[in-house]
């Protein structure tokens, strides 16, 4: 929706479709809002538009406290897009910027730092500092509003250098201080108990509809012991998981939604190091597949004549991605038997086990060490070092080309891979027989046959 008039009538609708695709700003408040802010409809001169978060705070306006539009779920565009600003959006929501600066940004994107720069700001209205600026912000807002962290604590952990750059941050963008924003939090007496040790409980959003049950379905019958478990029937089930994250490690909890209002999921994450709170949201974002956009998808696939029934039954029927796509590599290879096998012998074990989940997933370098042999071990070792990339930034056809040059890697594990590791909303698996038509959102439209017992 380029056309700031079609943008404006969104907004008088206060249409959810779009929260997270643009944002607005009512320039006699000084305030910015998600398109569907429930608050009275500002007149249309005083009303500017803006592709993210970060350009409108750039451009002095703070968050609404009303439509909290820092929470609203990320654009999908980014999920579907395959070039420079699209990779870059994903490896800054995976907190890459926090980590190694623009530099590392630029370097892993093969572009100069000016470059990268020029193409970010030209396309969002904000460049790669300011688009992190705004995902620290909103991570301080959780850690503010639902742990007892010391404030220092969540400083730094929100991935700020210095106490004041948080201060001034929080203050210019939600134009009060950060005590004063953990004392707004809903439940107060919730969010001063909440504790690391009690984990940090989150509400991650969608939008639009979300059909959870295939989603978990999938997860219990792929659920690799020691990594991962399901508990509860269907309906009301949790799933949990291990992570290995930058800082440290975590656990992560997922609710399947009980059939109540809302578009989240309920979840909770125990962080060794709360610096790892954005990757590990990005990780369960991307898993669940939570940035799509289920408006557009069952659009164009509900217009297909075979496919109309389906899309009809399941509305919202999304793609899962993965938590950790070189472990996916490994599993879509070998299988969940082999791959409970690698983490027993291979795996780390955690510090203090959660349960049933005991270890993490073994790094594709231990693995290319202990078994190098036949196609794991070419595997392995291609994704230790380099050759393979699937990281949230990858160049999706490099990493085609470069799946494809593993001997012994065949056709449909690469397309697996491919929907999977990569985010990749458009794969057609080798004798699937998907027609051009149904592009680009063949990655659903095999989700949607598979449910209905069409495919395997």
């Amino acid at each position: 929706m380029k056309d700031e008039d079609s943008r404006y009538e969104a907004v008088r609708s206060r249409d959810a479709r779009f929260d997270g695709a643009f944002f607005f700003a009512v320039e006699t408040t000084g305030i910015y809002c998600r398109p569907s802010c429930p608050a009275v409809t500002p007149k249309r001169r005083n009303v500017r538009f803006f592709a993210t978060a970060a350009a409108a705070q750039g451009s002095g306006f703070r968050a609404c406290r009303r439509c909290r539009p820092d929470a609203v779920p990320g654009s999908a565009e980014w999920n579907v897009r395959a070039d420079v600003v699209g990779r870059a959006m994903r490896m800054i929501a995976d907190g890459v910027v926090d980590r190694e600066g623009v530099a590392g940004l630029a370097a892993r994107l093969g572009y100069s730092a000016r470059q990268v720069q020029r193409q970010l700001t030209g396309e969002l209205g904000a460049g790669p500092v300011a688009l992190a600026r705004a995902q620290r912000a909103h991570a301080a807002r959780v850690l503010l509003q639902t742990t007892g962290l010391p404030v220092t604590e969540i400083a730094f952990a929100a991935g700020f250098a210095s106490v004041r750059q948080f201060n001034d941050t929080v203050r210019a963008v939600y134009a009060t201080t950060p005590s004063e924003l953990r004392a707004s939090a809903p439940h107060r007496g919730r969010a001063r108990t909440a504790t690391p040790s009690a984990g940090i409980p989150l509400r991650l959003a969608h939008r639009g509809p979300y059909r959870a049950e295939p989603v978990f379905d999938l997860l219990e019958r792929e659920a690799v012991p020691g990594v991962e478990d399901m508990s509860g029937t269907p309906g009301t089930r949790t799933y949990r998981r291990t992570l290995r994250l930058p800082y440290g490690t975590g656990i992560a909890a997922v609710d399947e939604p009980r059939g109540r209002p809302g578009g989240w999921l309920d979840a909770r994450v125990h962080l060794t190091d709360p610096r790892d709170l954005t990757t590990a949201v990005q990780r369960l974002r991307r898993l669940f597949d939570l940035d799509a956009d289920p408006y557009a998808v069952d659009e164009r696939l509900g217009a297909d004549t075979r496919l109309a029934p389906l899309v009809a039954a399941r509305p919202g029927l999304r793609s899962p991605g993965a938590a950790d796509p070189d472990e996916l590599a490994v599993r879509a290879l070998v299988g969940r038997d082999e791959a409970a096998r690698l983490v027993q012998r291979y795996g780390k074990r955690l510090d203090a086990p959660c349960g049933t989940l005991t270890h993490l997933f073994p790094e594709a370098a231990v693995l290319a060490g202990a078994e190098p042999d036949g196609t794991l071990g070419a595997l392995t070792a291609a994704l230790a070092d380099g050759t393979v990339r699937l990281g949230p930034g990858a160049d999706r056809d490099e990493a085609r080309t470069a799946l494809a040059a593993v001997p012994g890697l065949d056709a449909r594990t690469i397309a697996g891979i491919r929907t999977r590791a990569l985010g990749d909303p458009d794969v057609a698996p080798p004798g699937s027989g998907l027609p051009e038509s149904w592009r680009p959102w063949r990655s659903y439209a095999l989700n949607h046959l598979r449910a209905a017992g069409e495919l395997e």
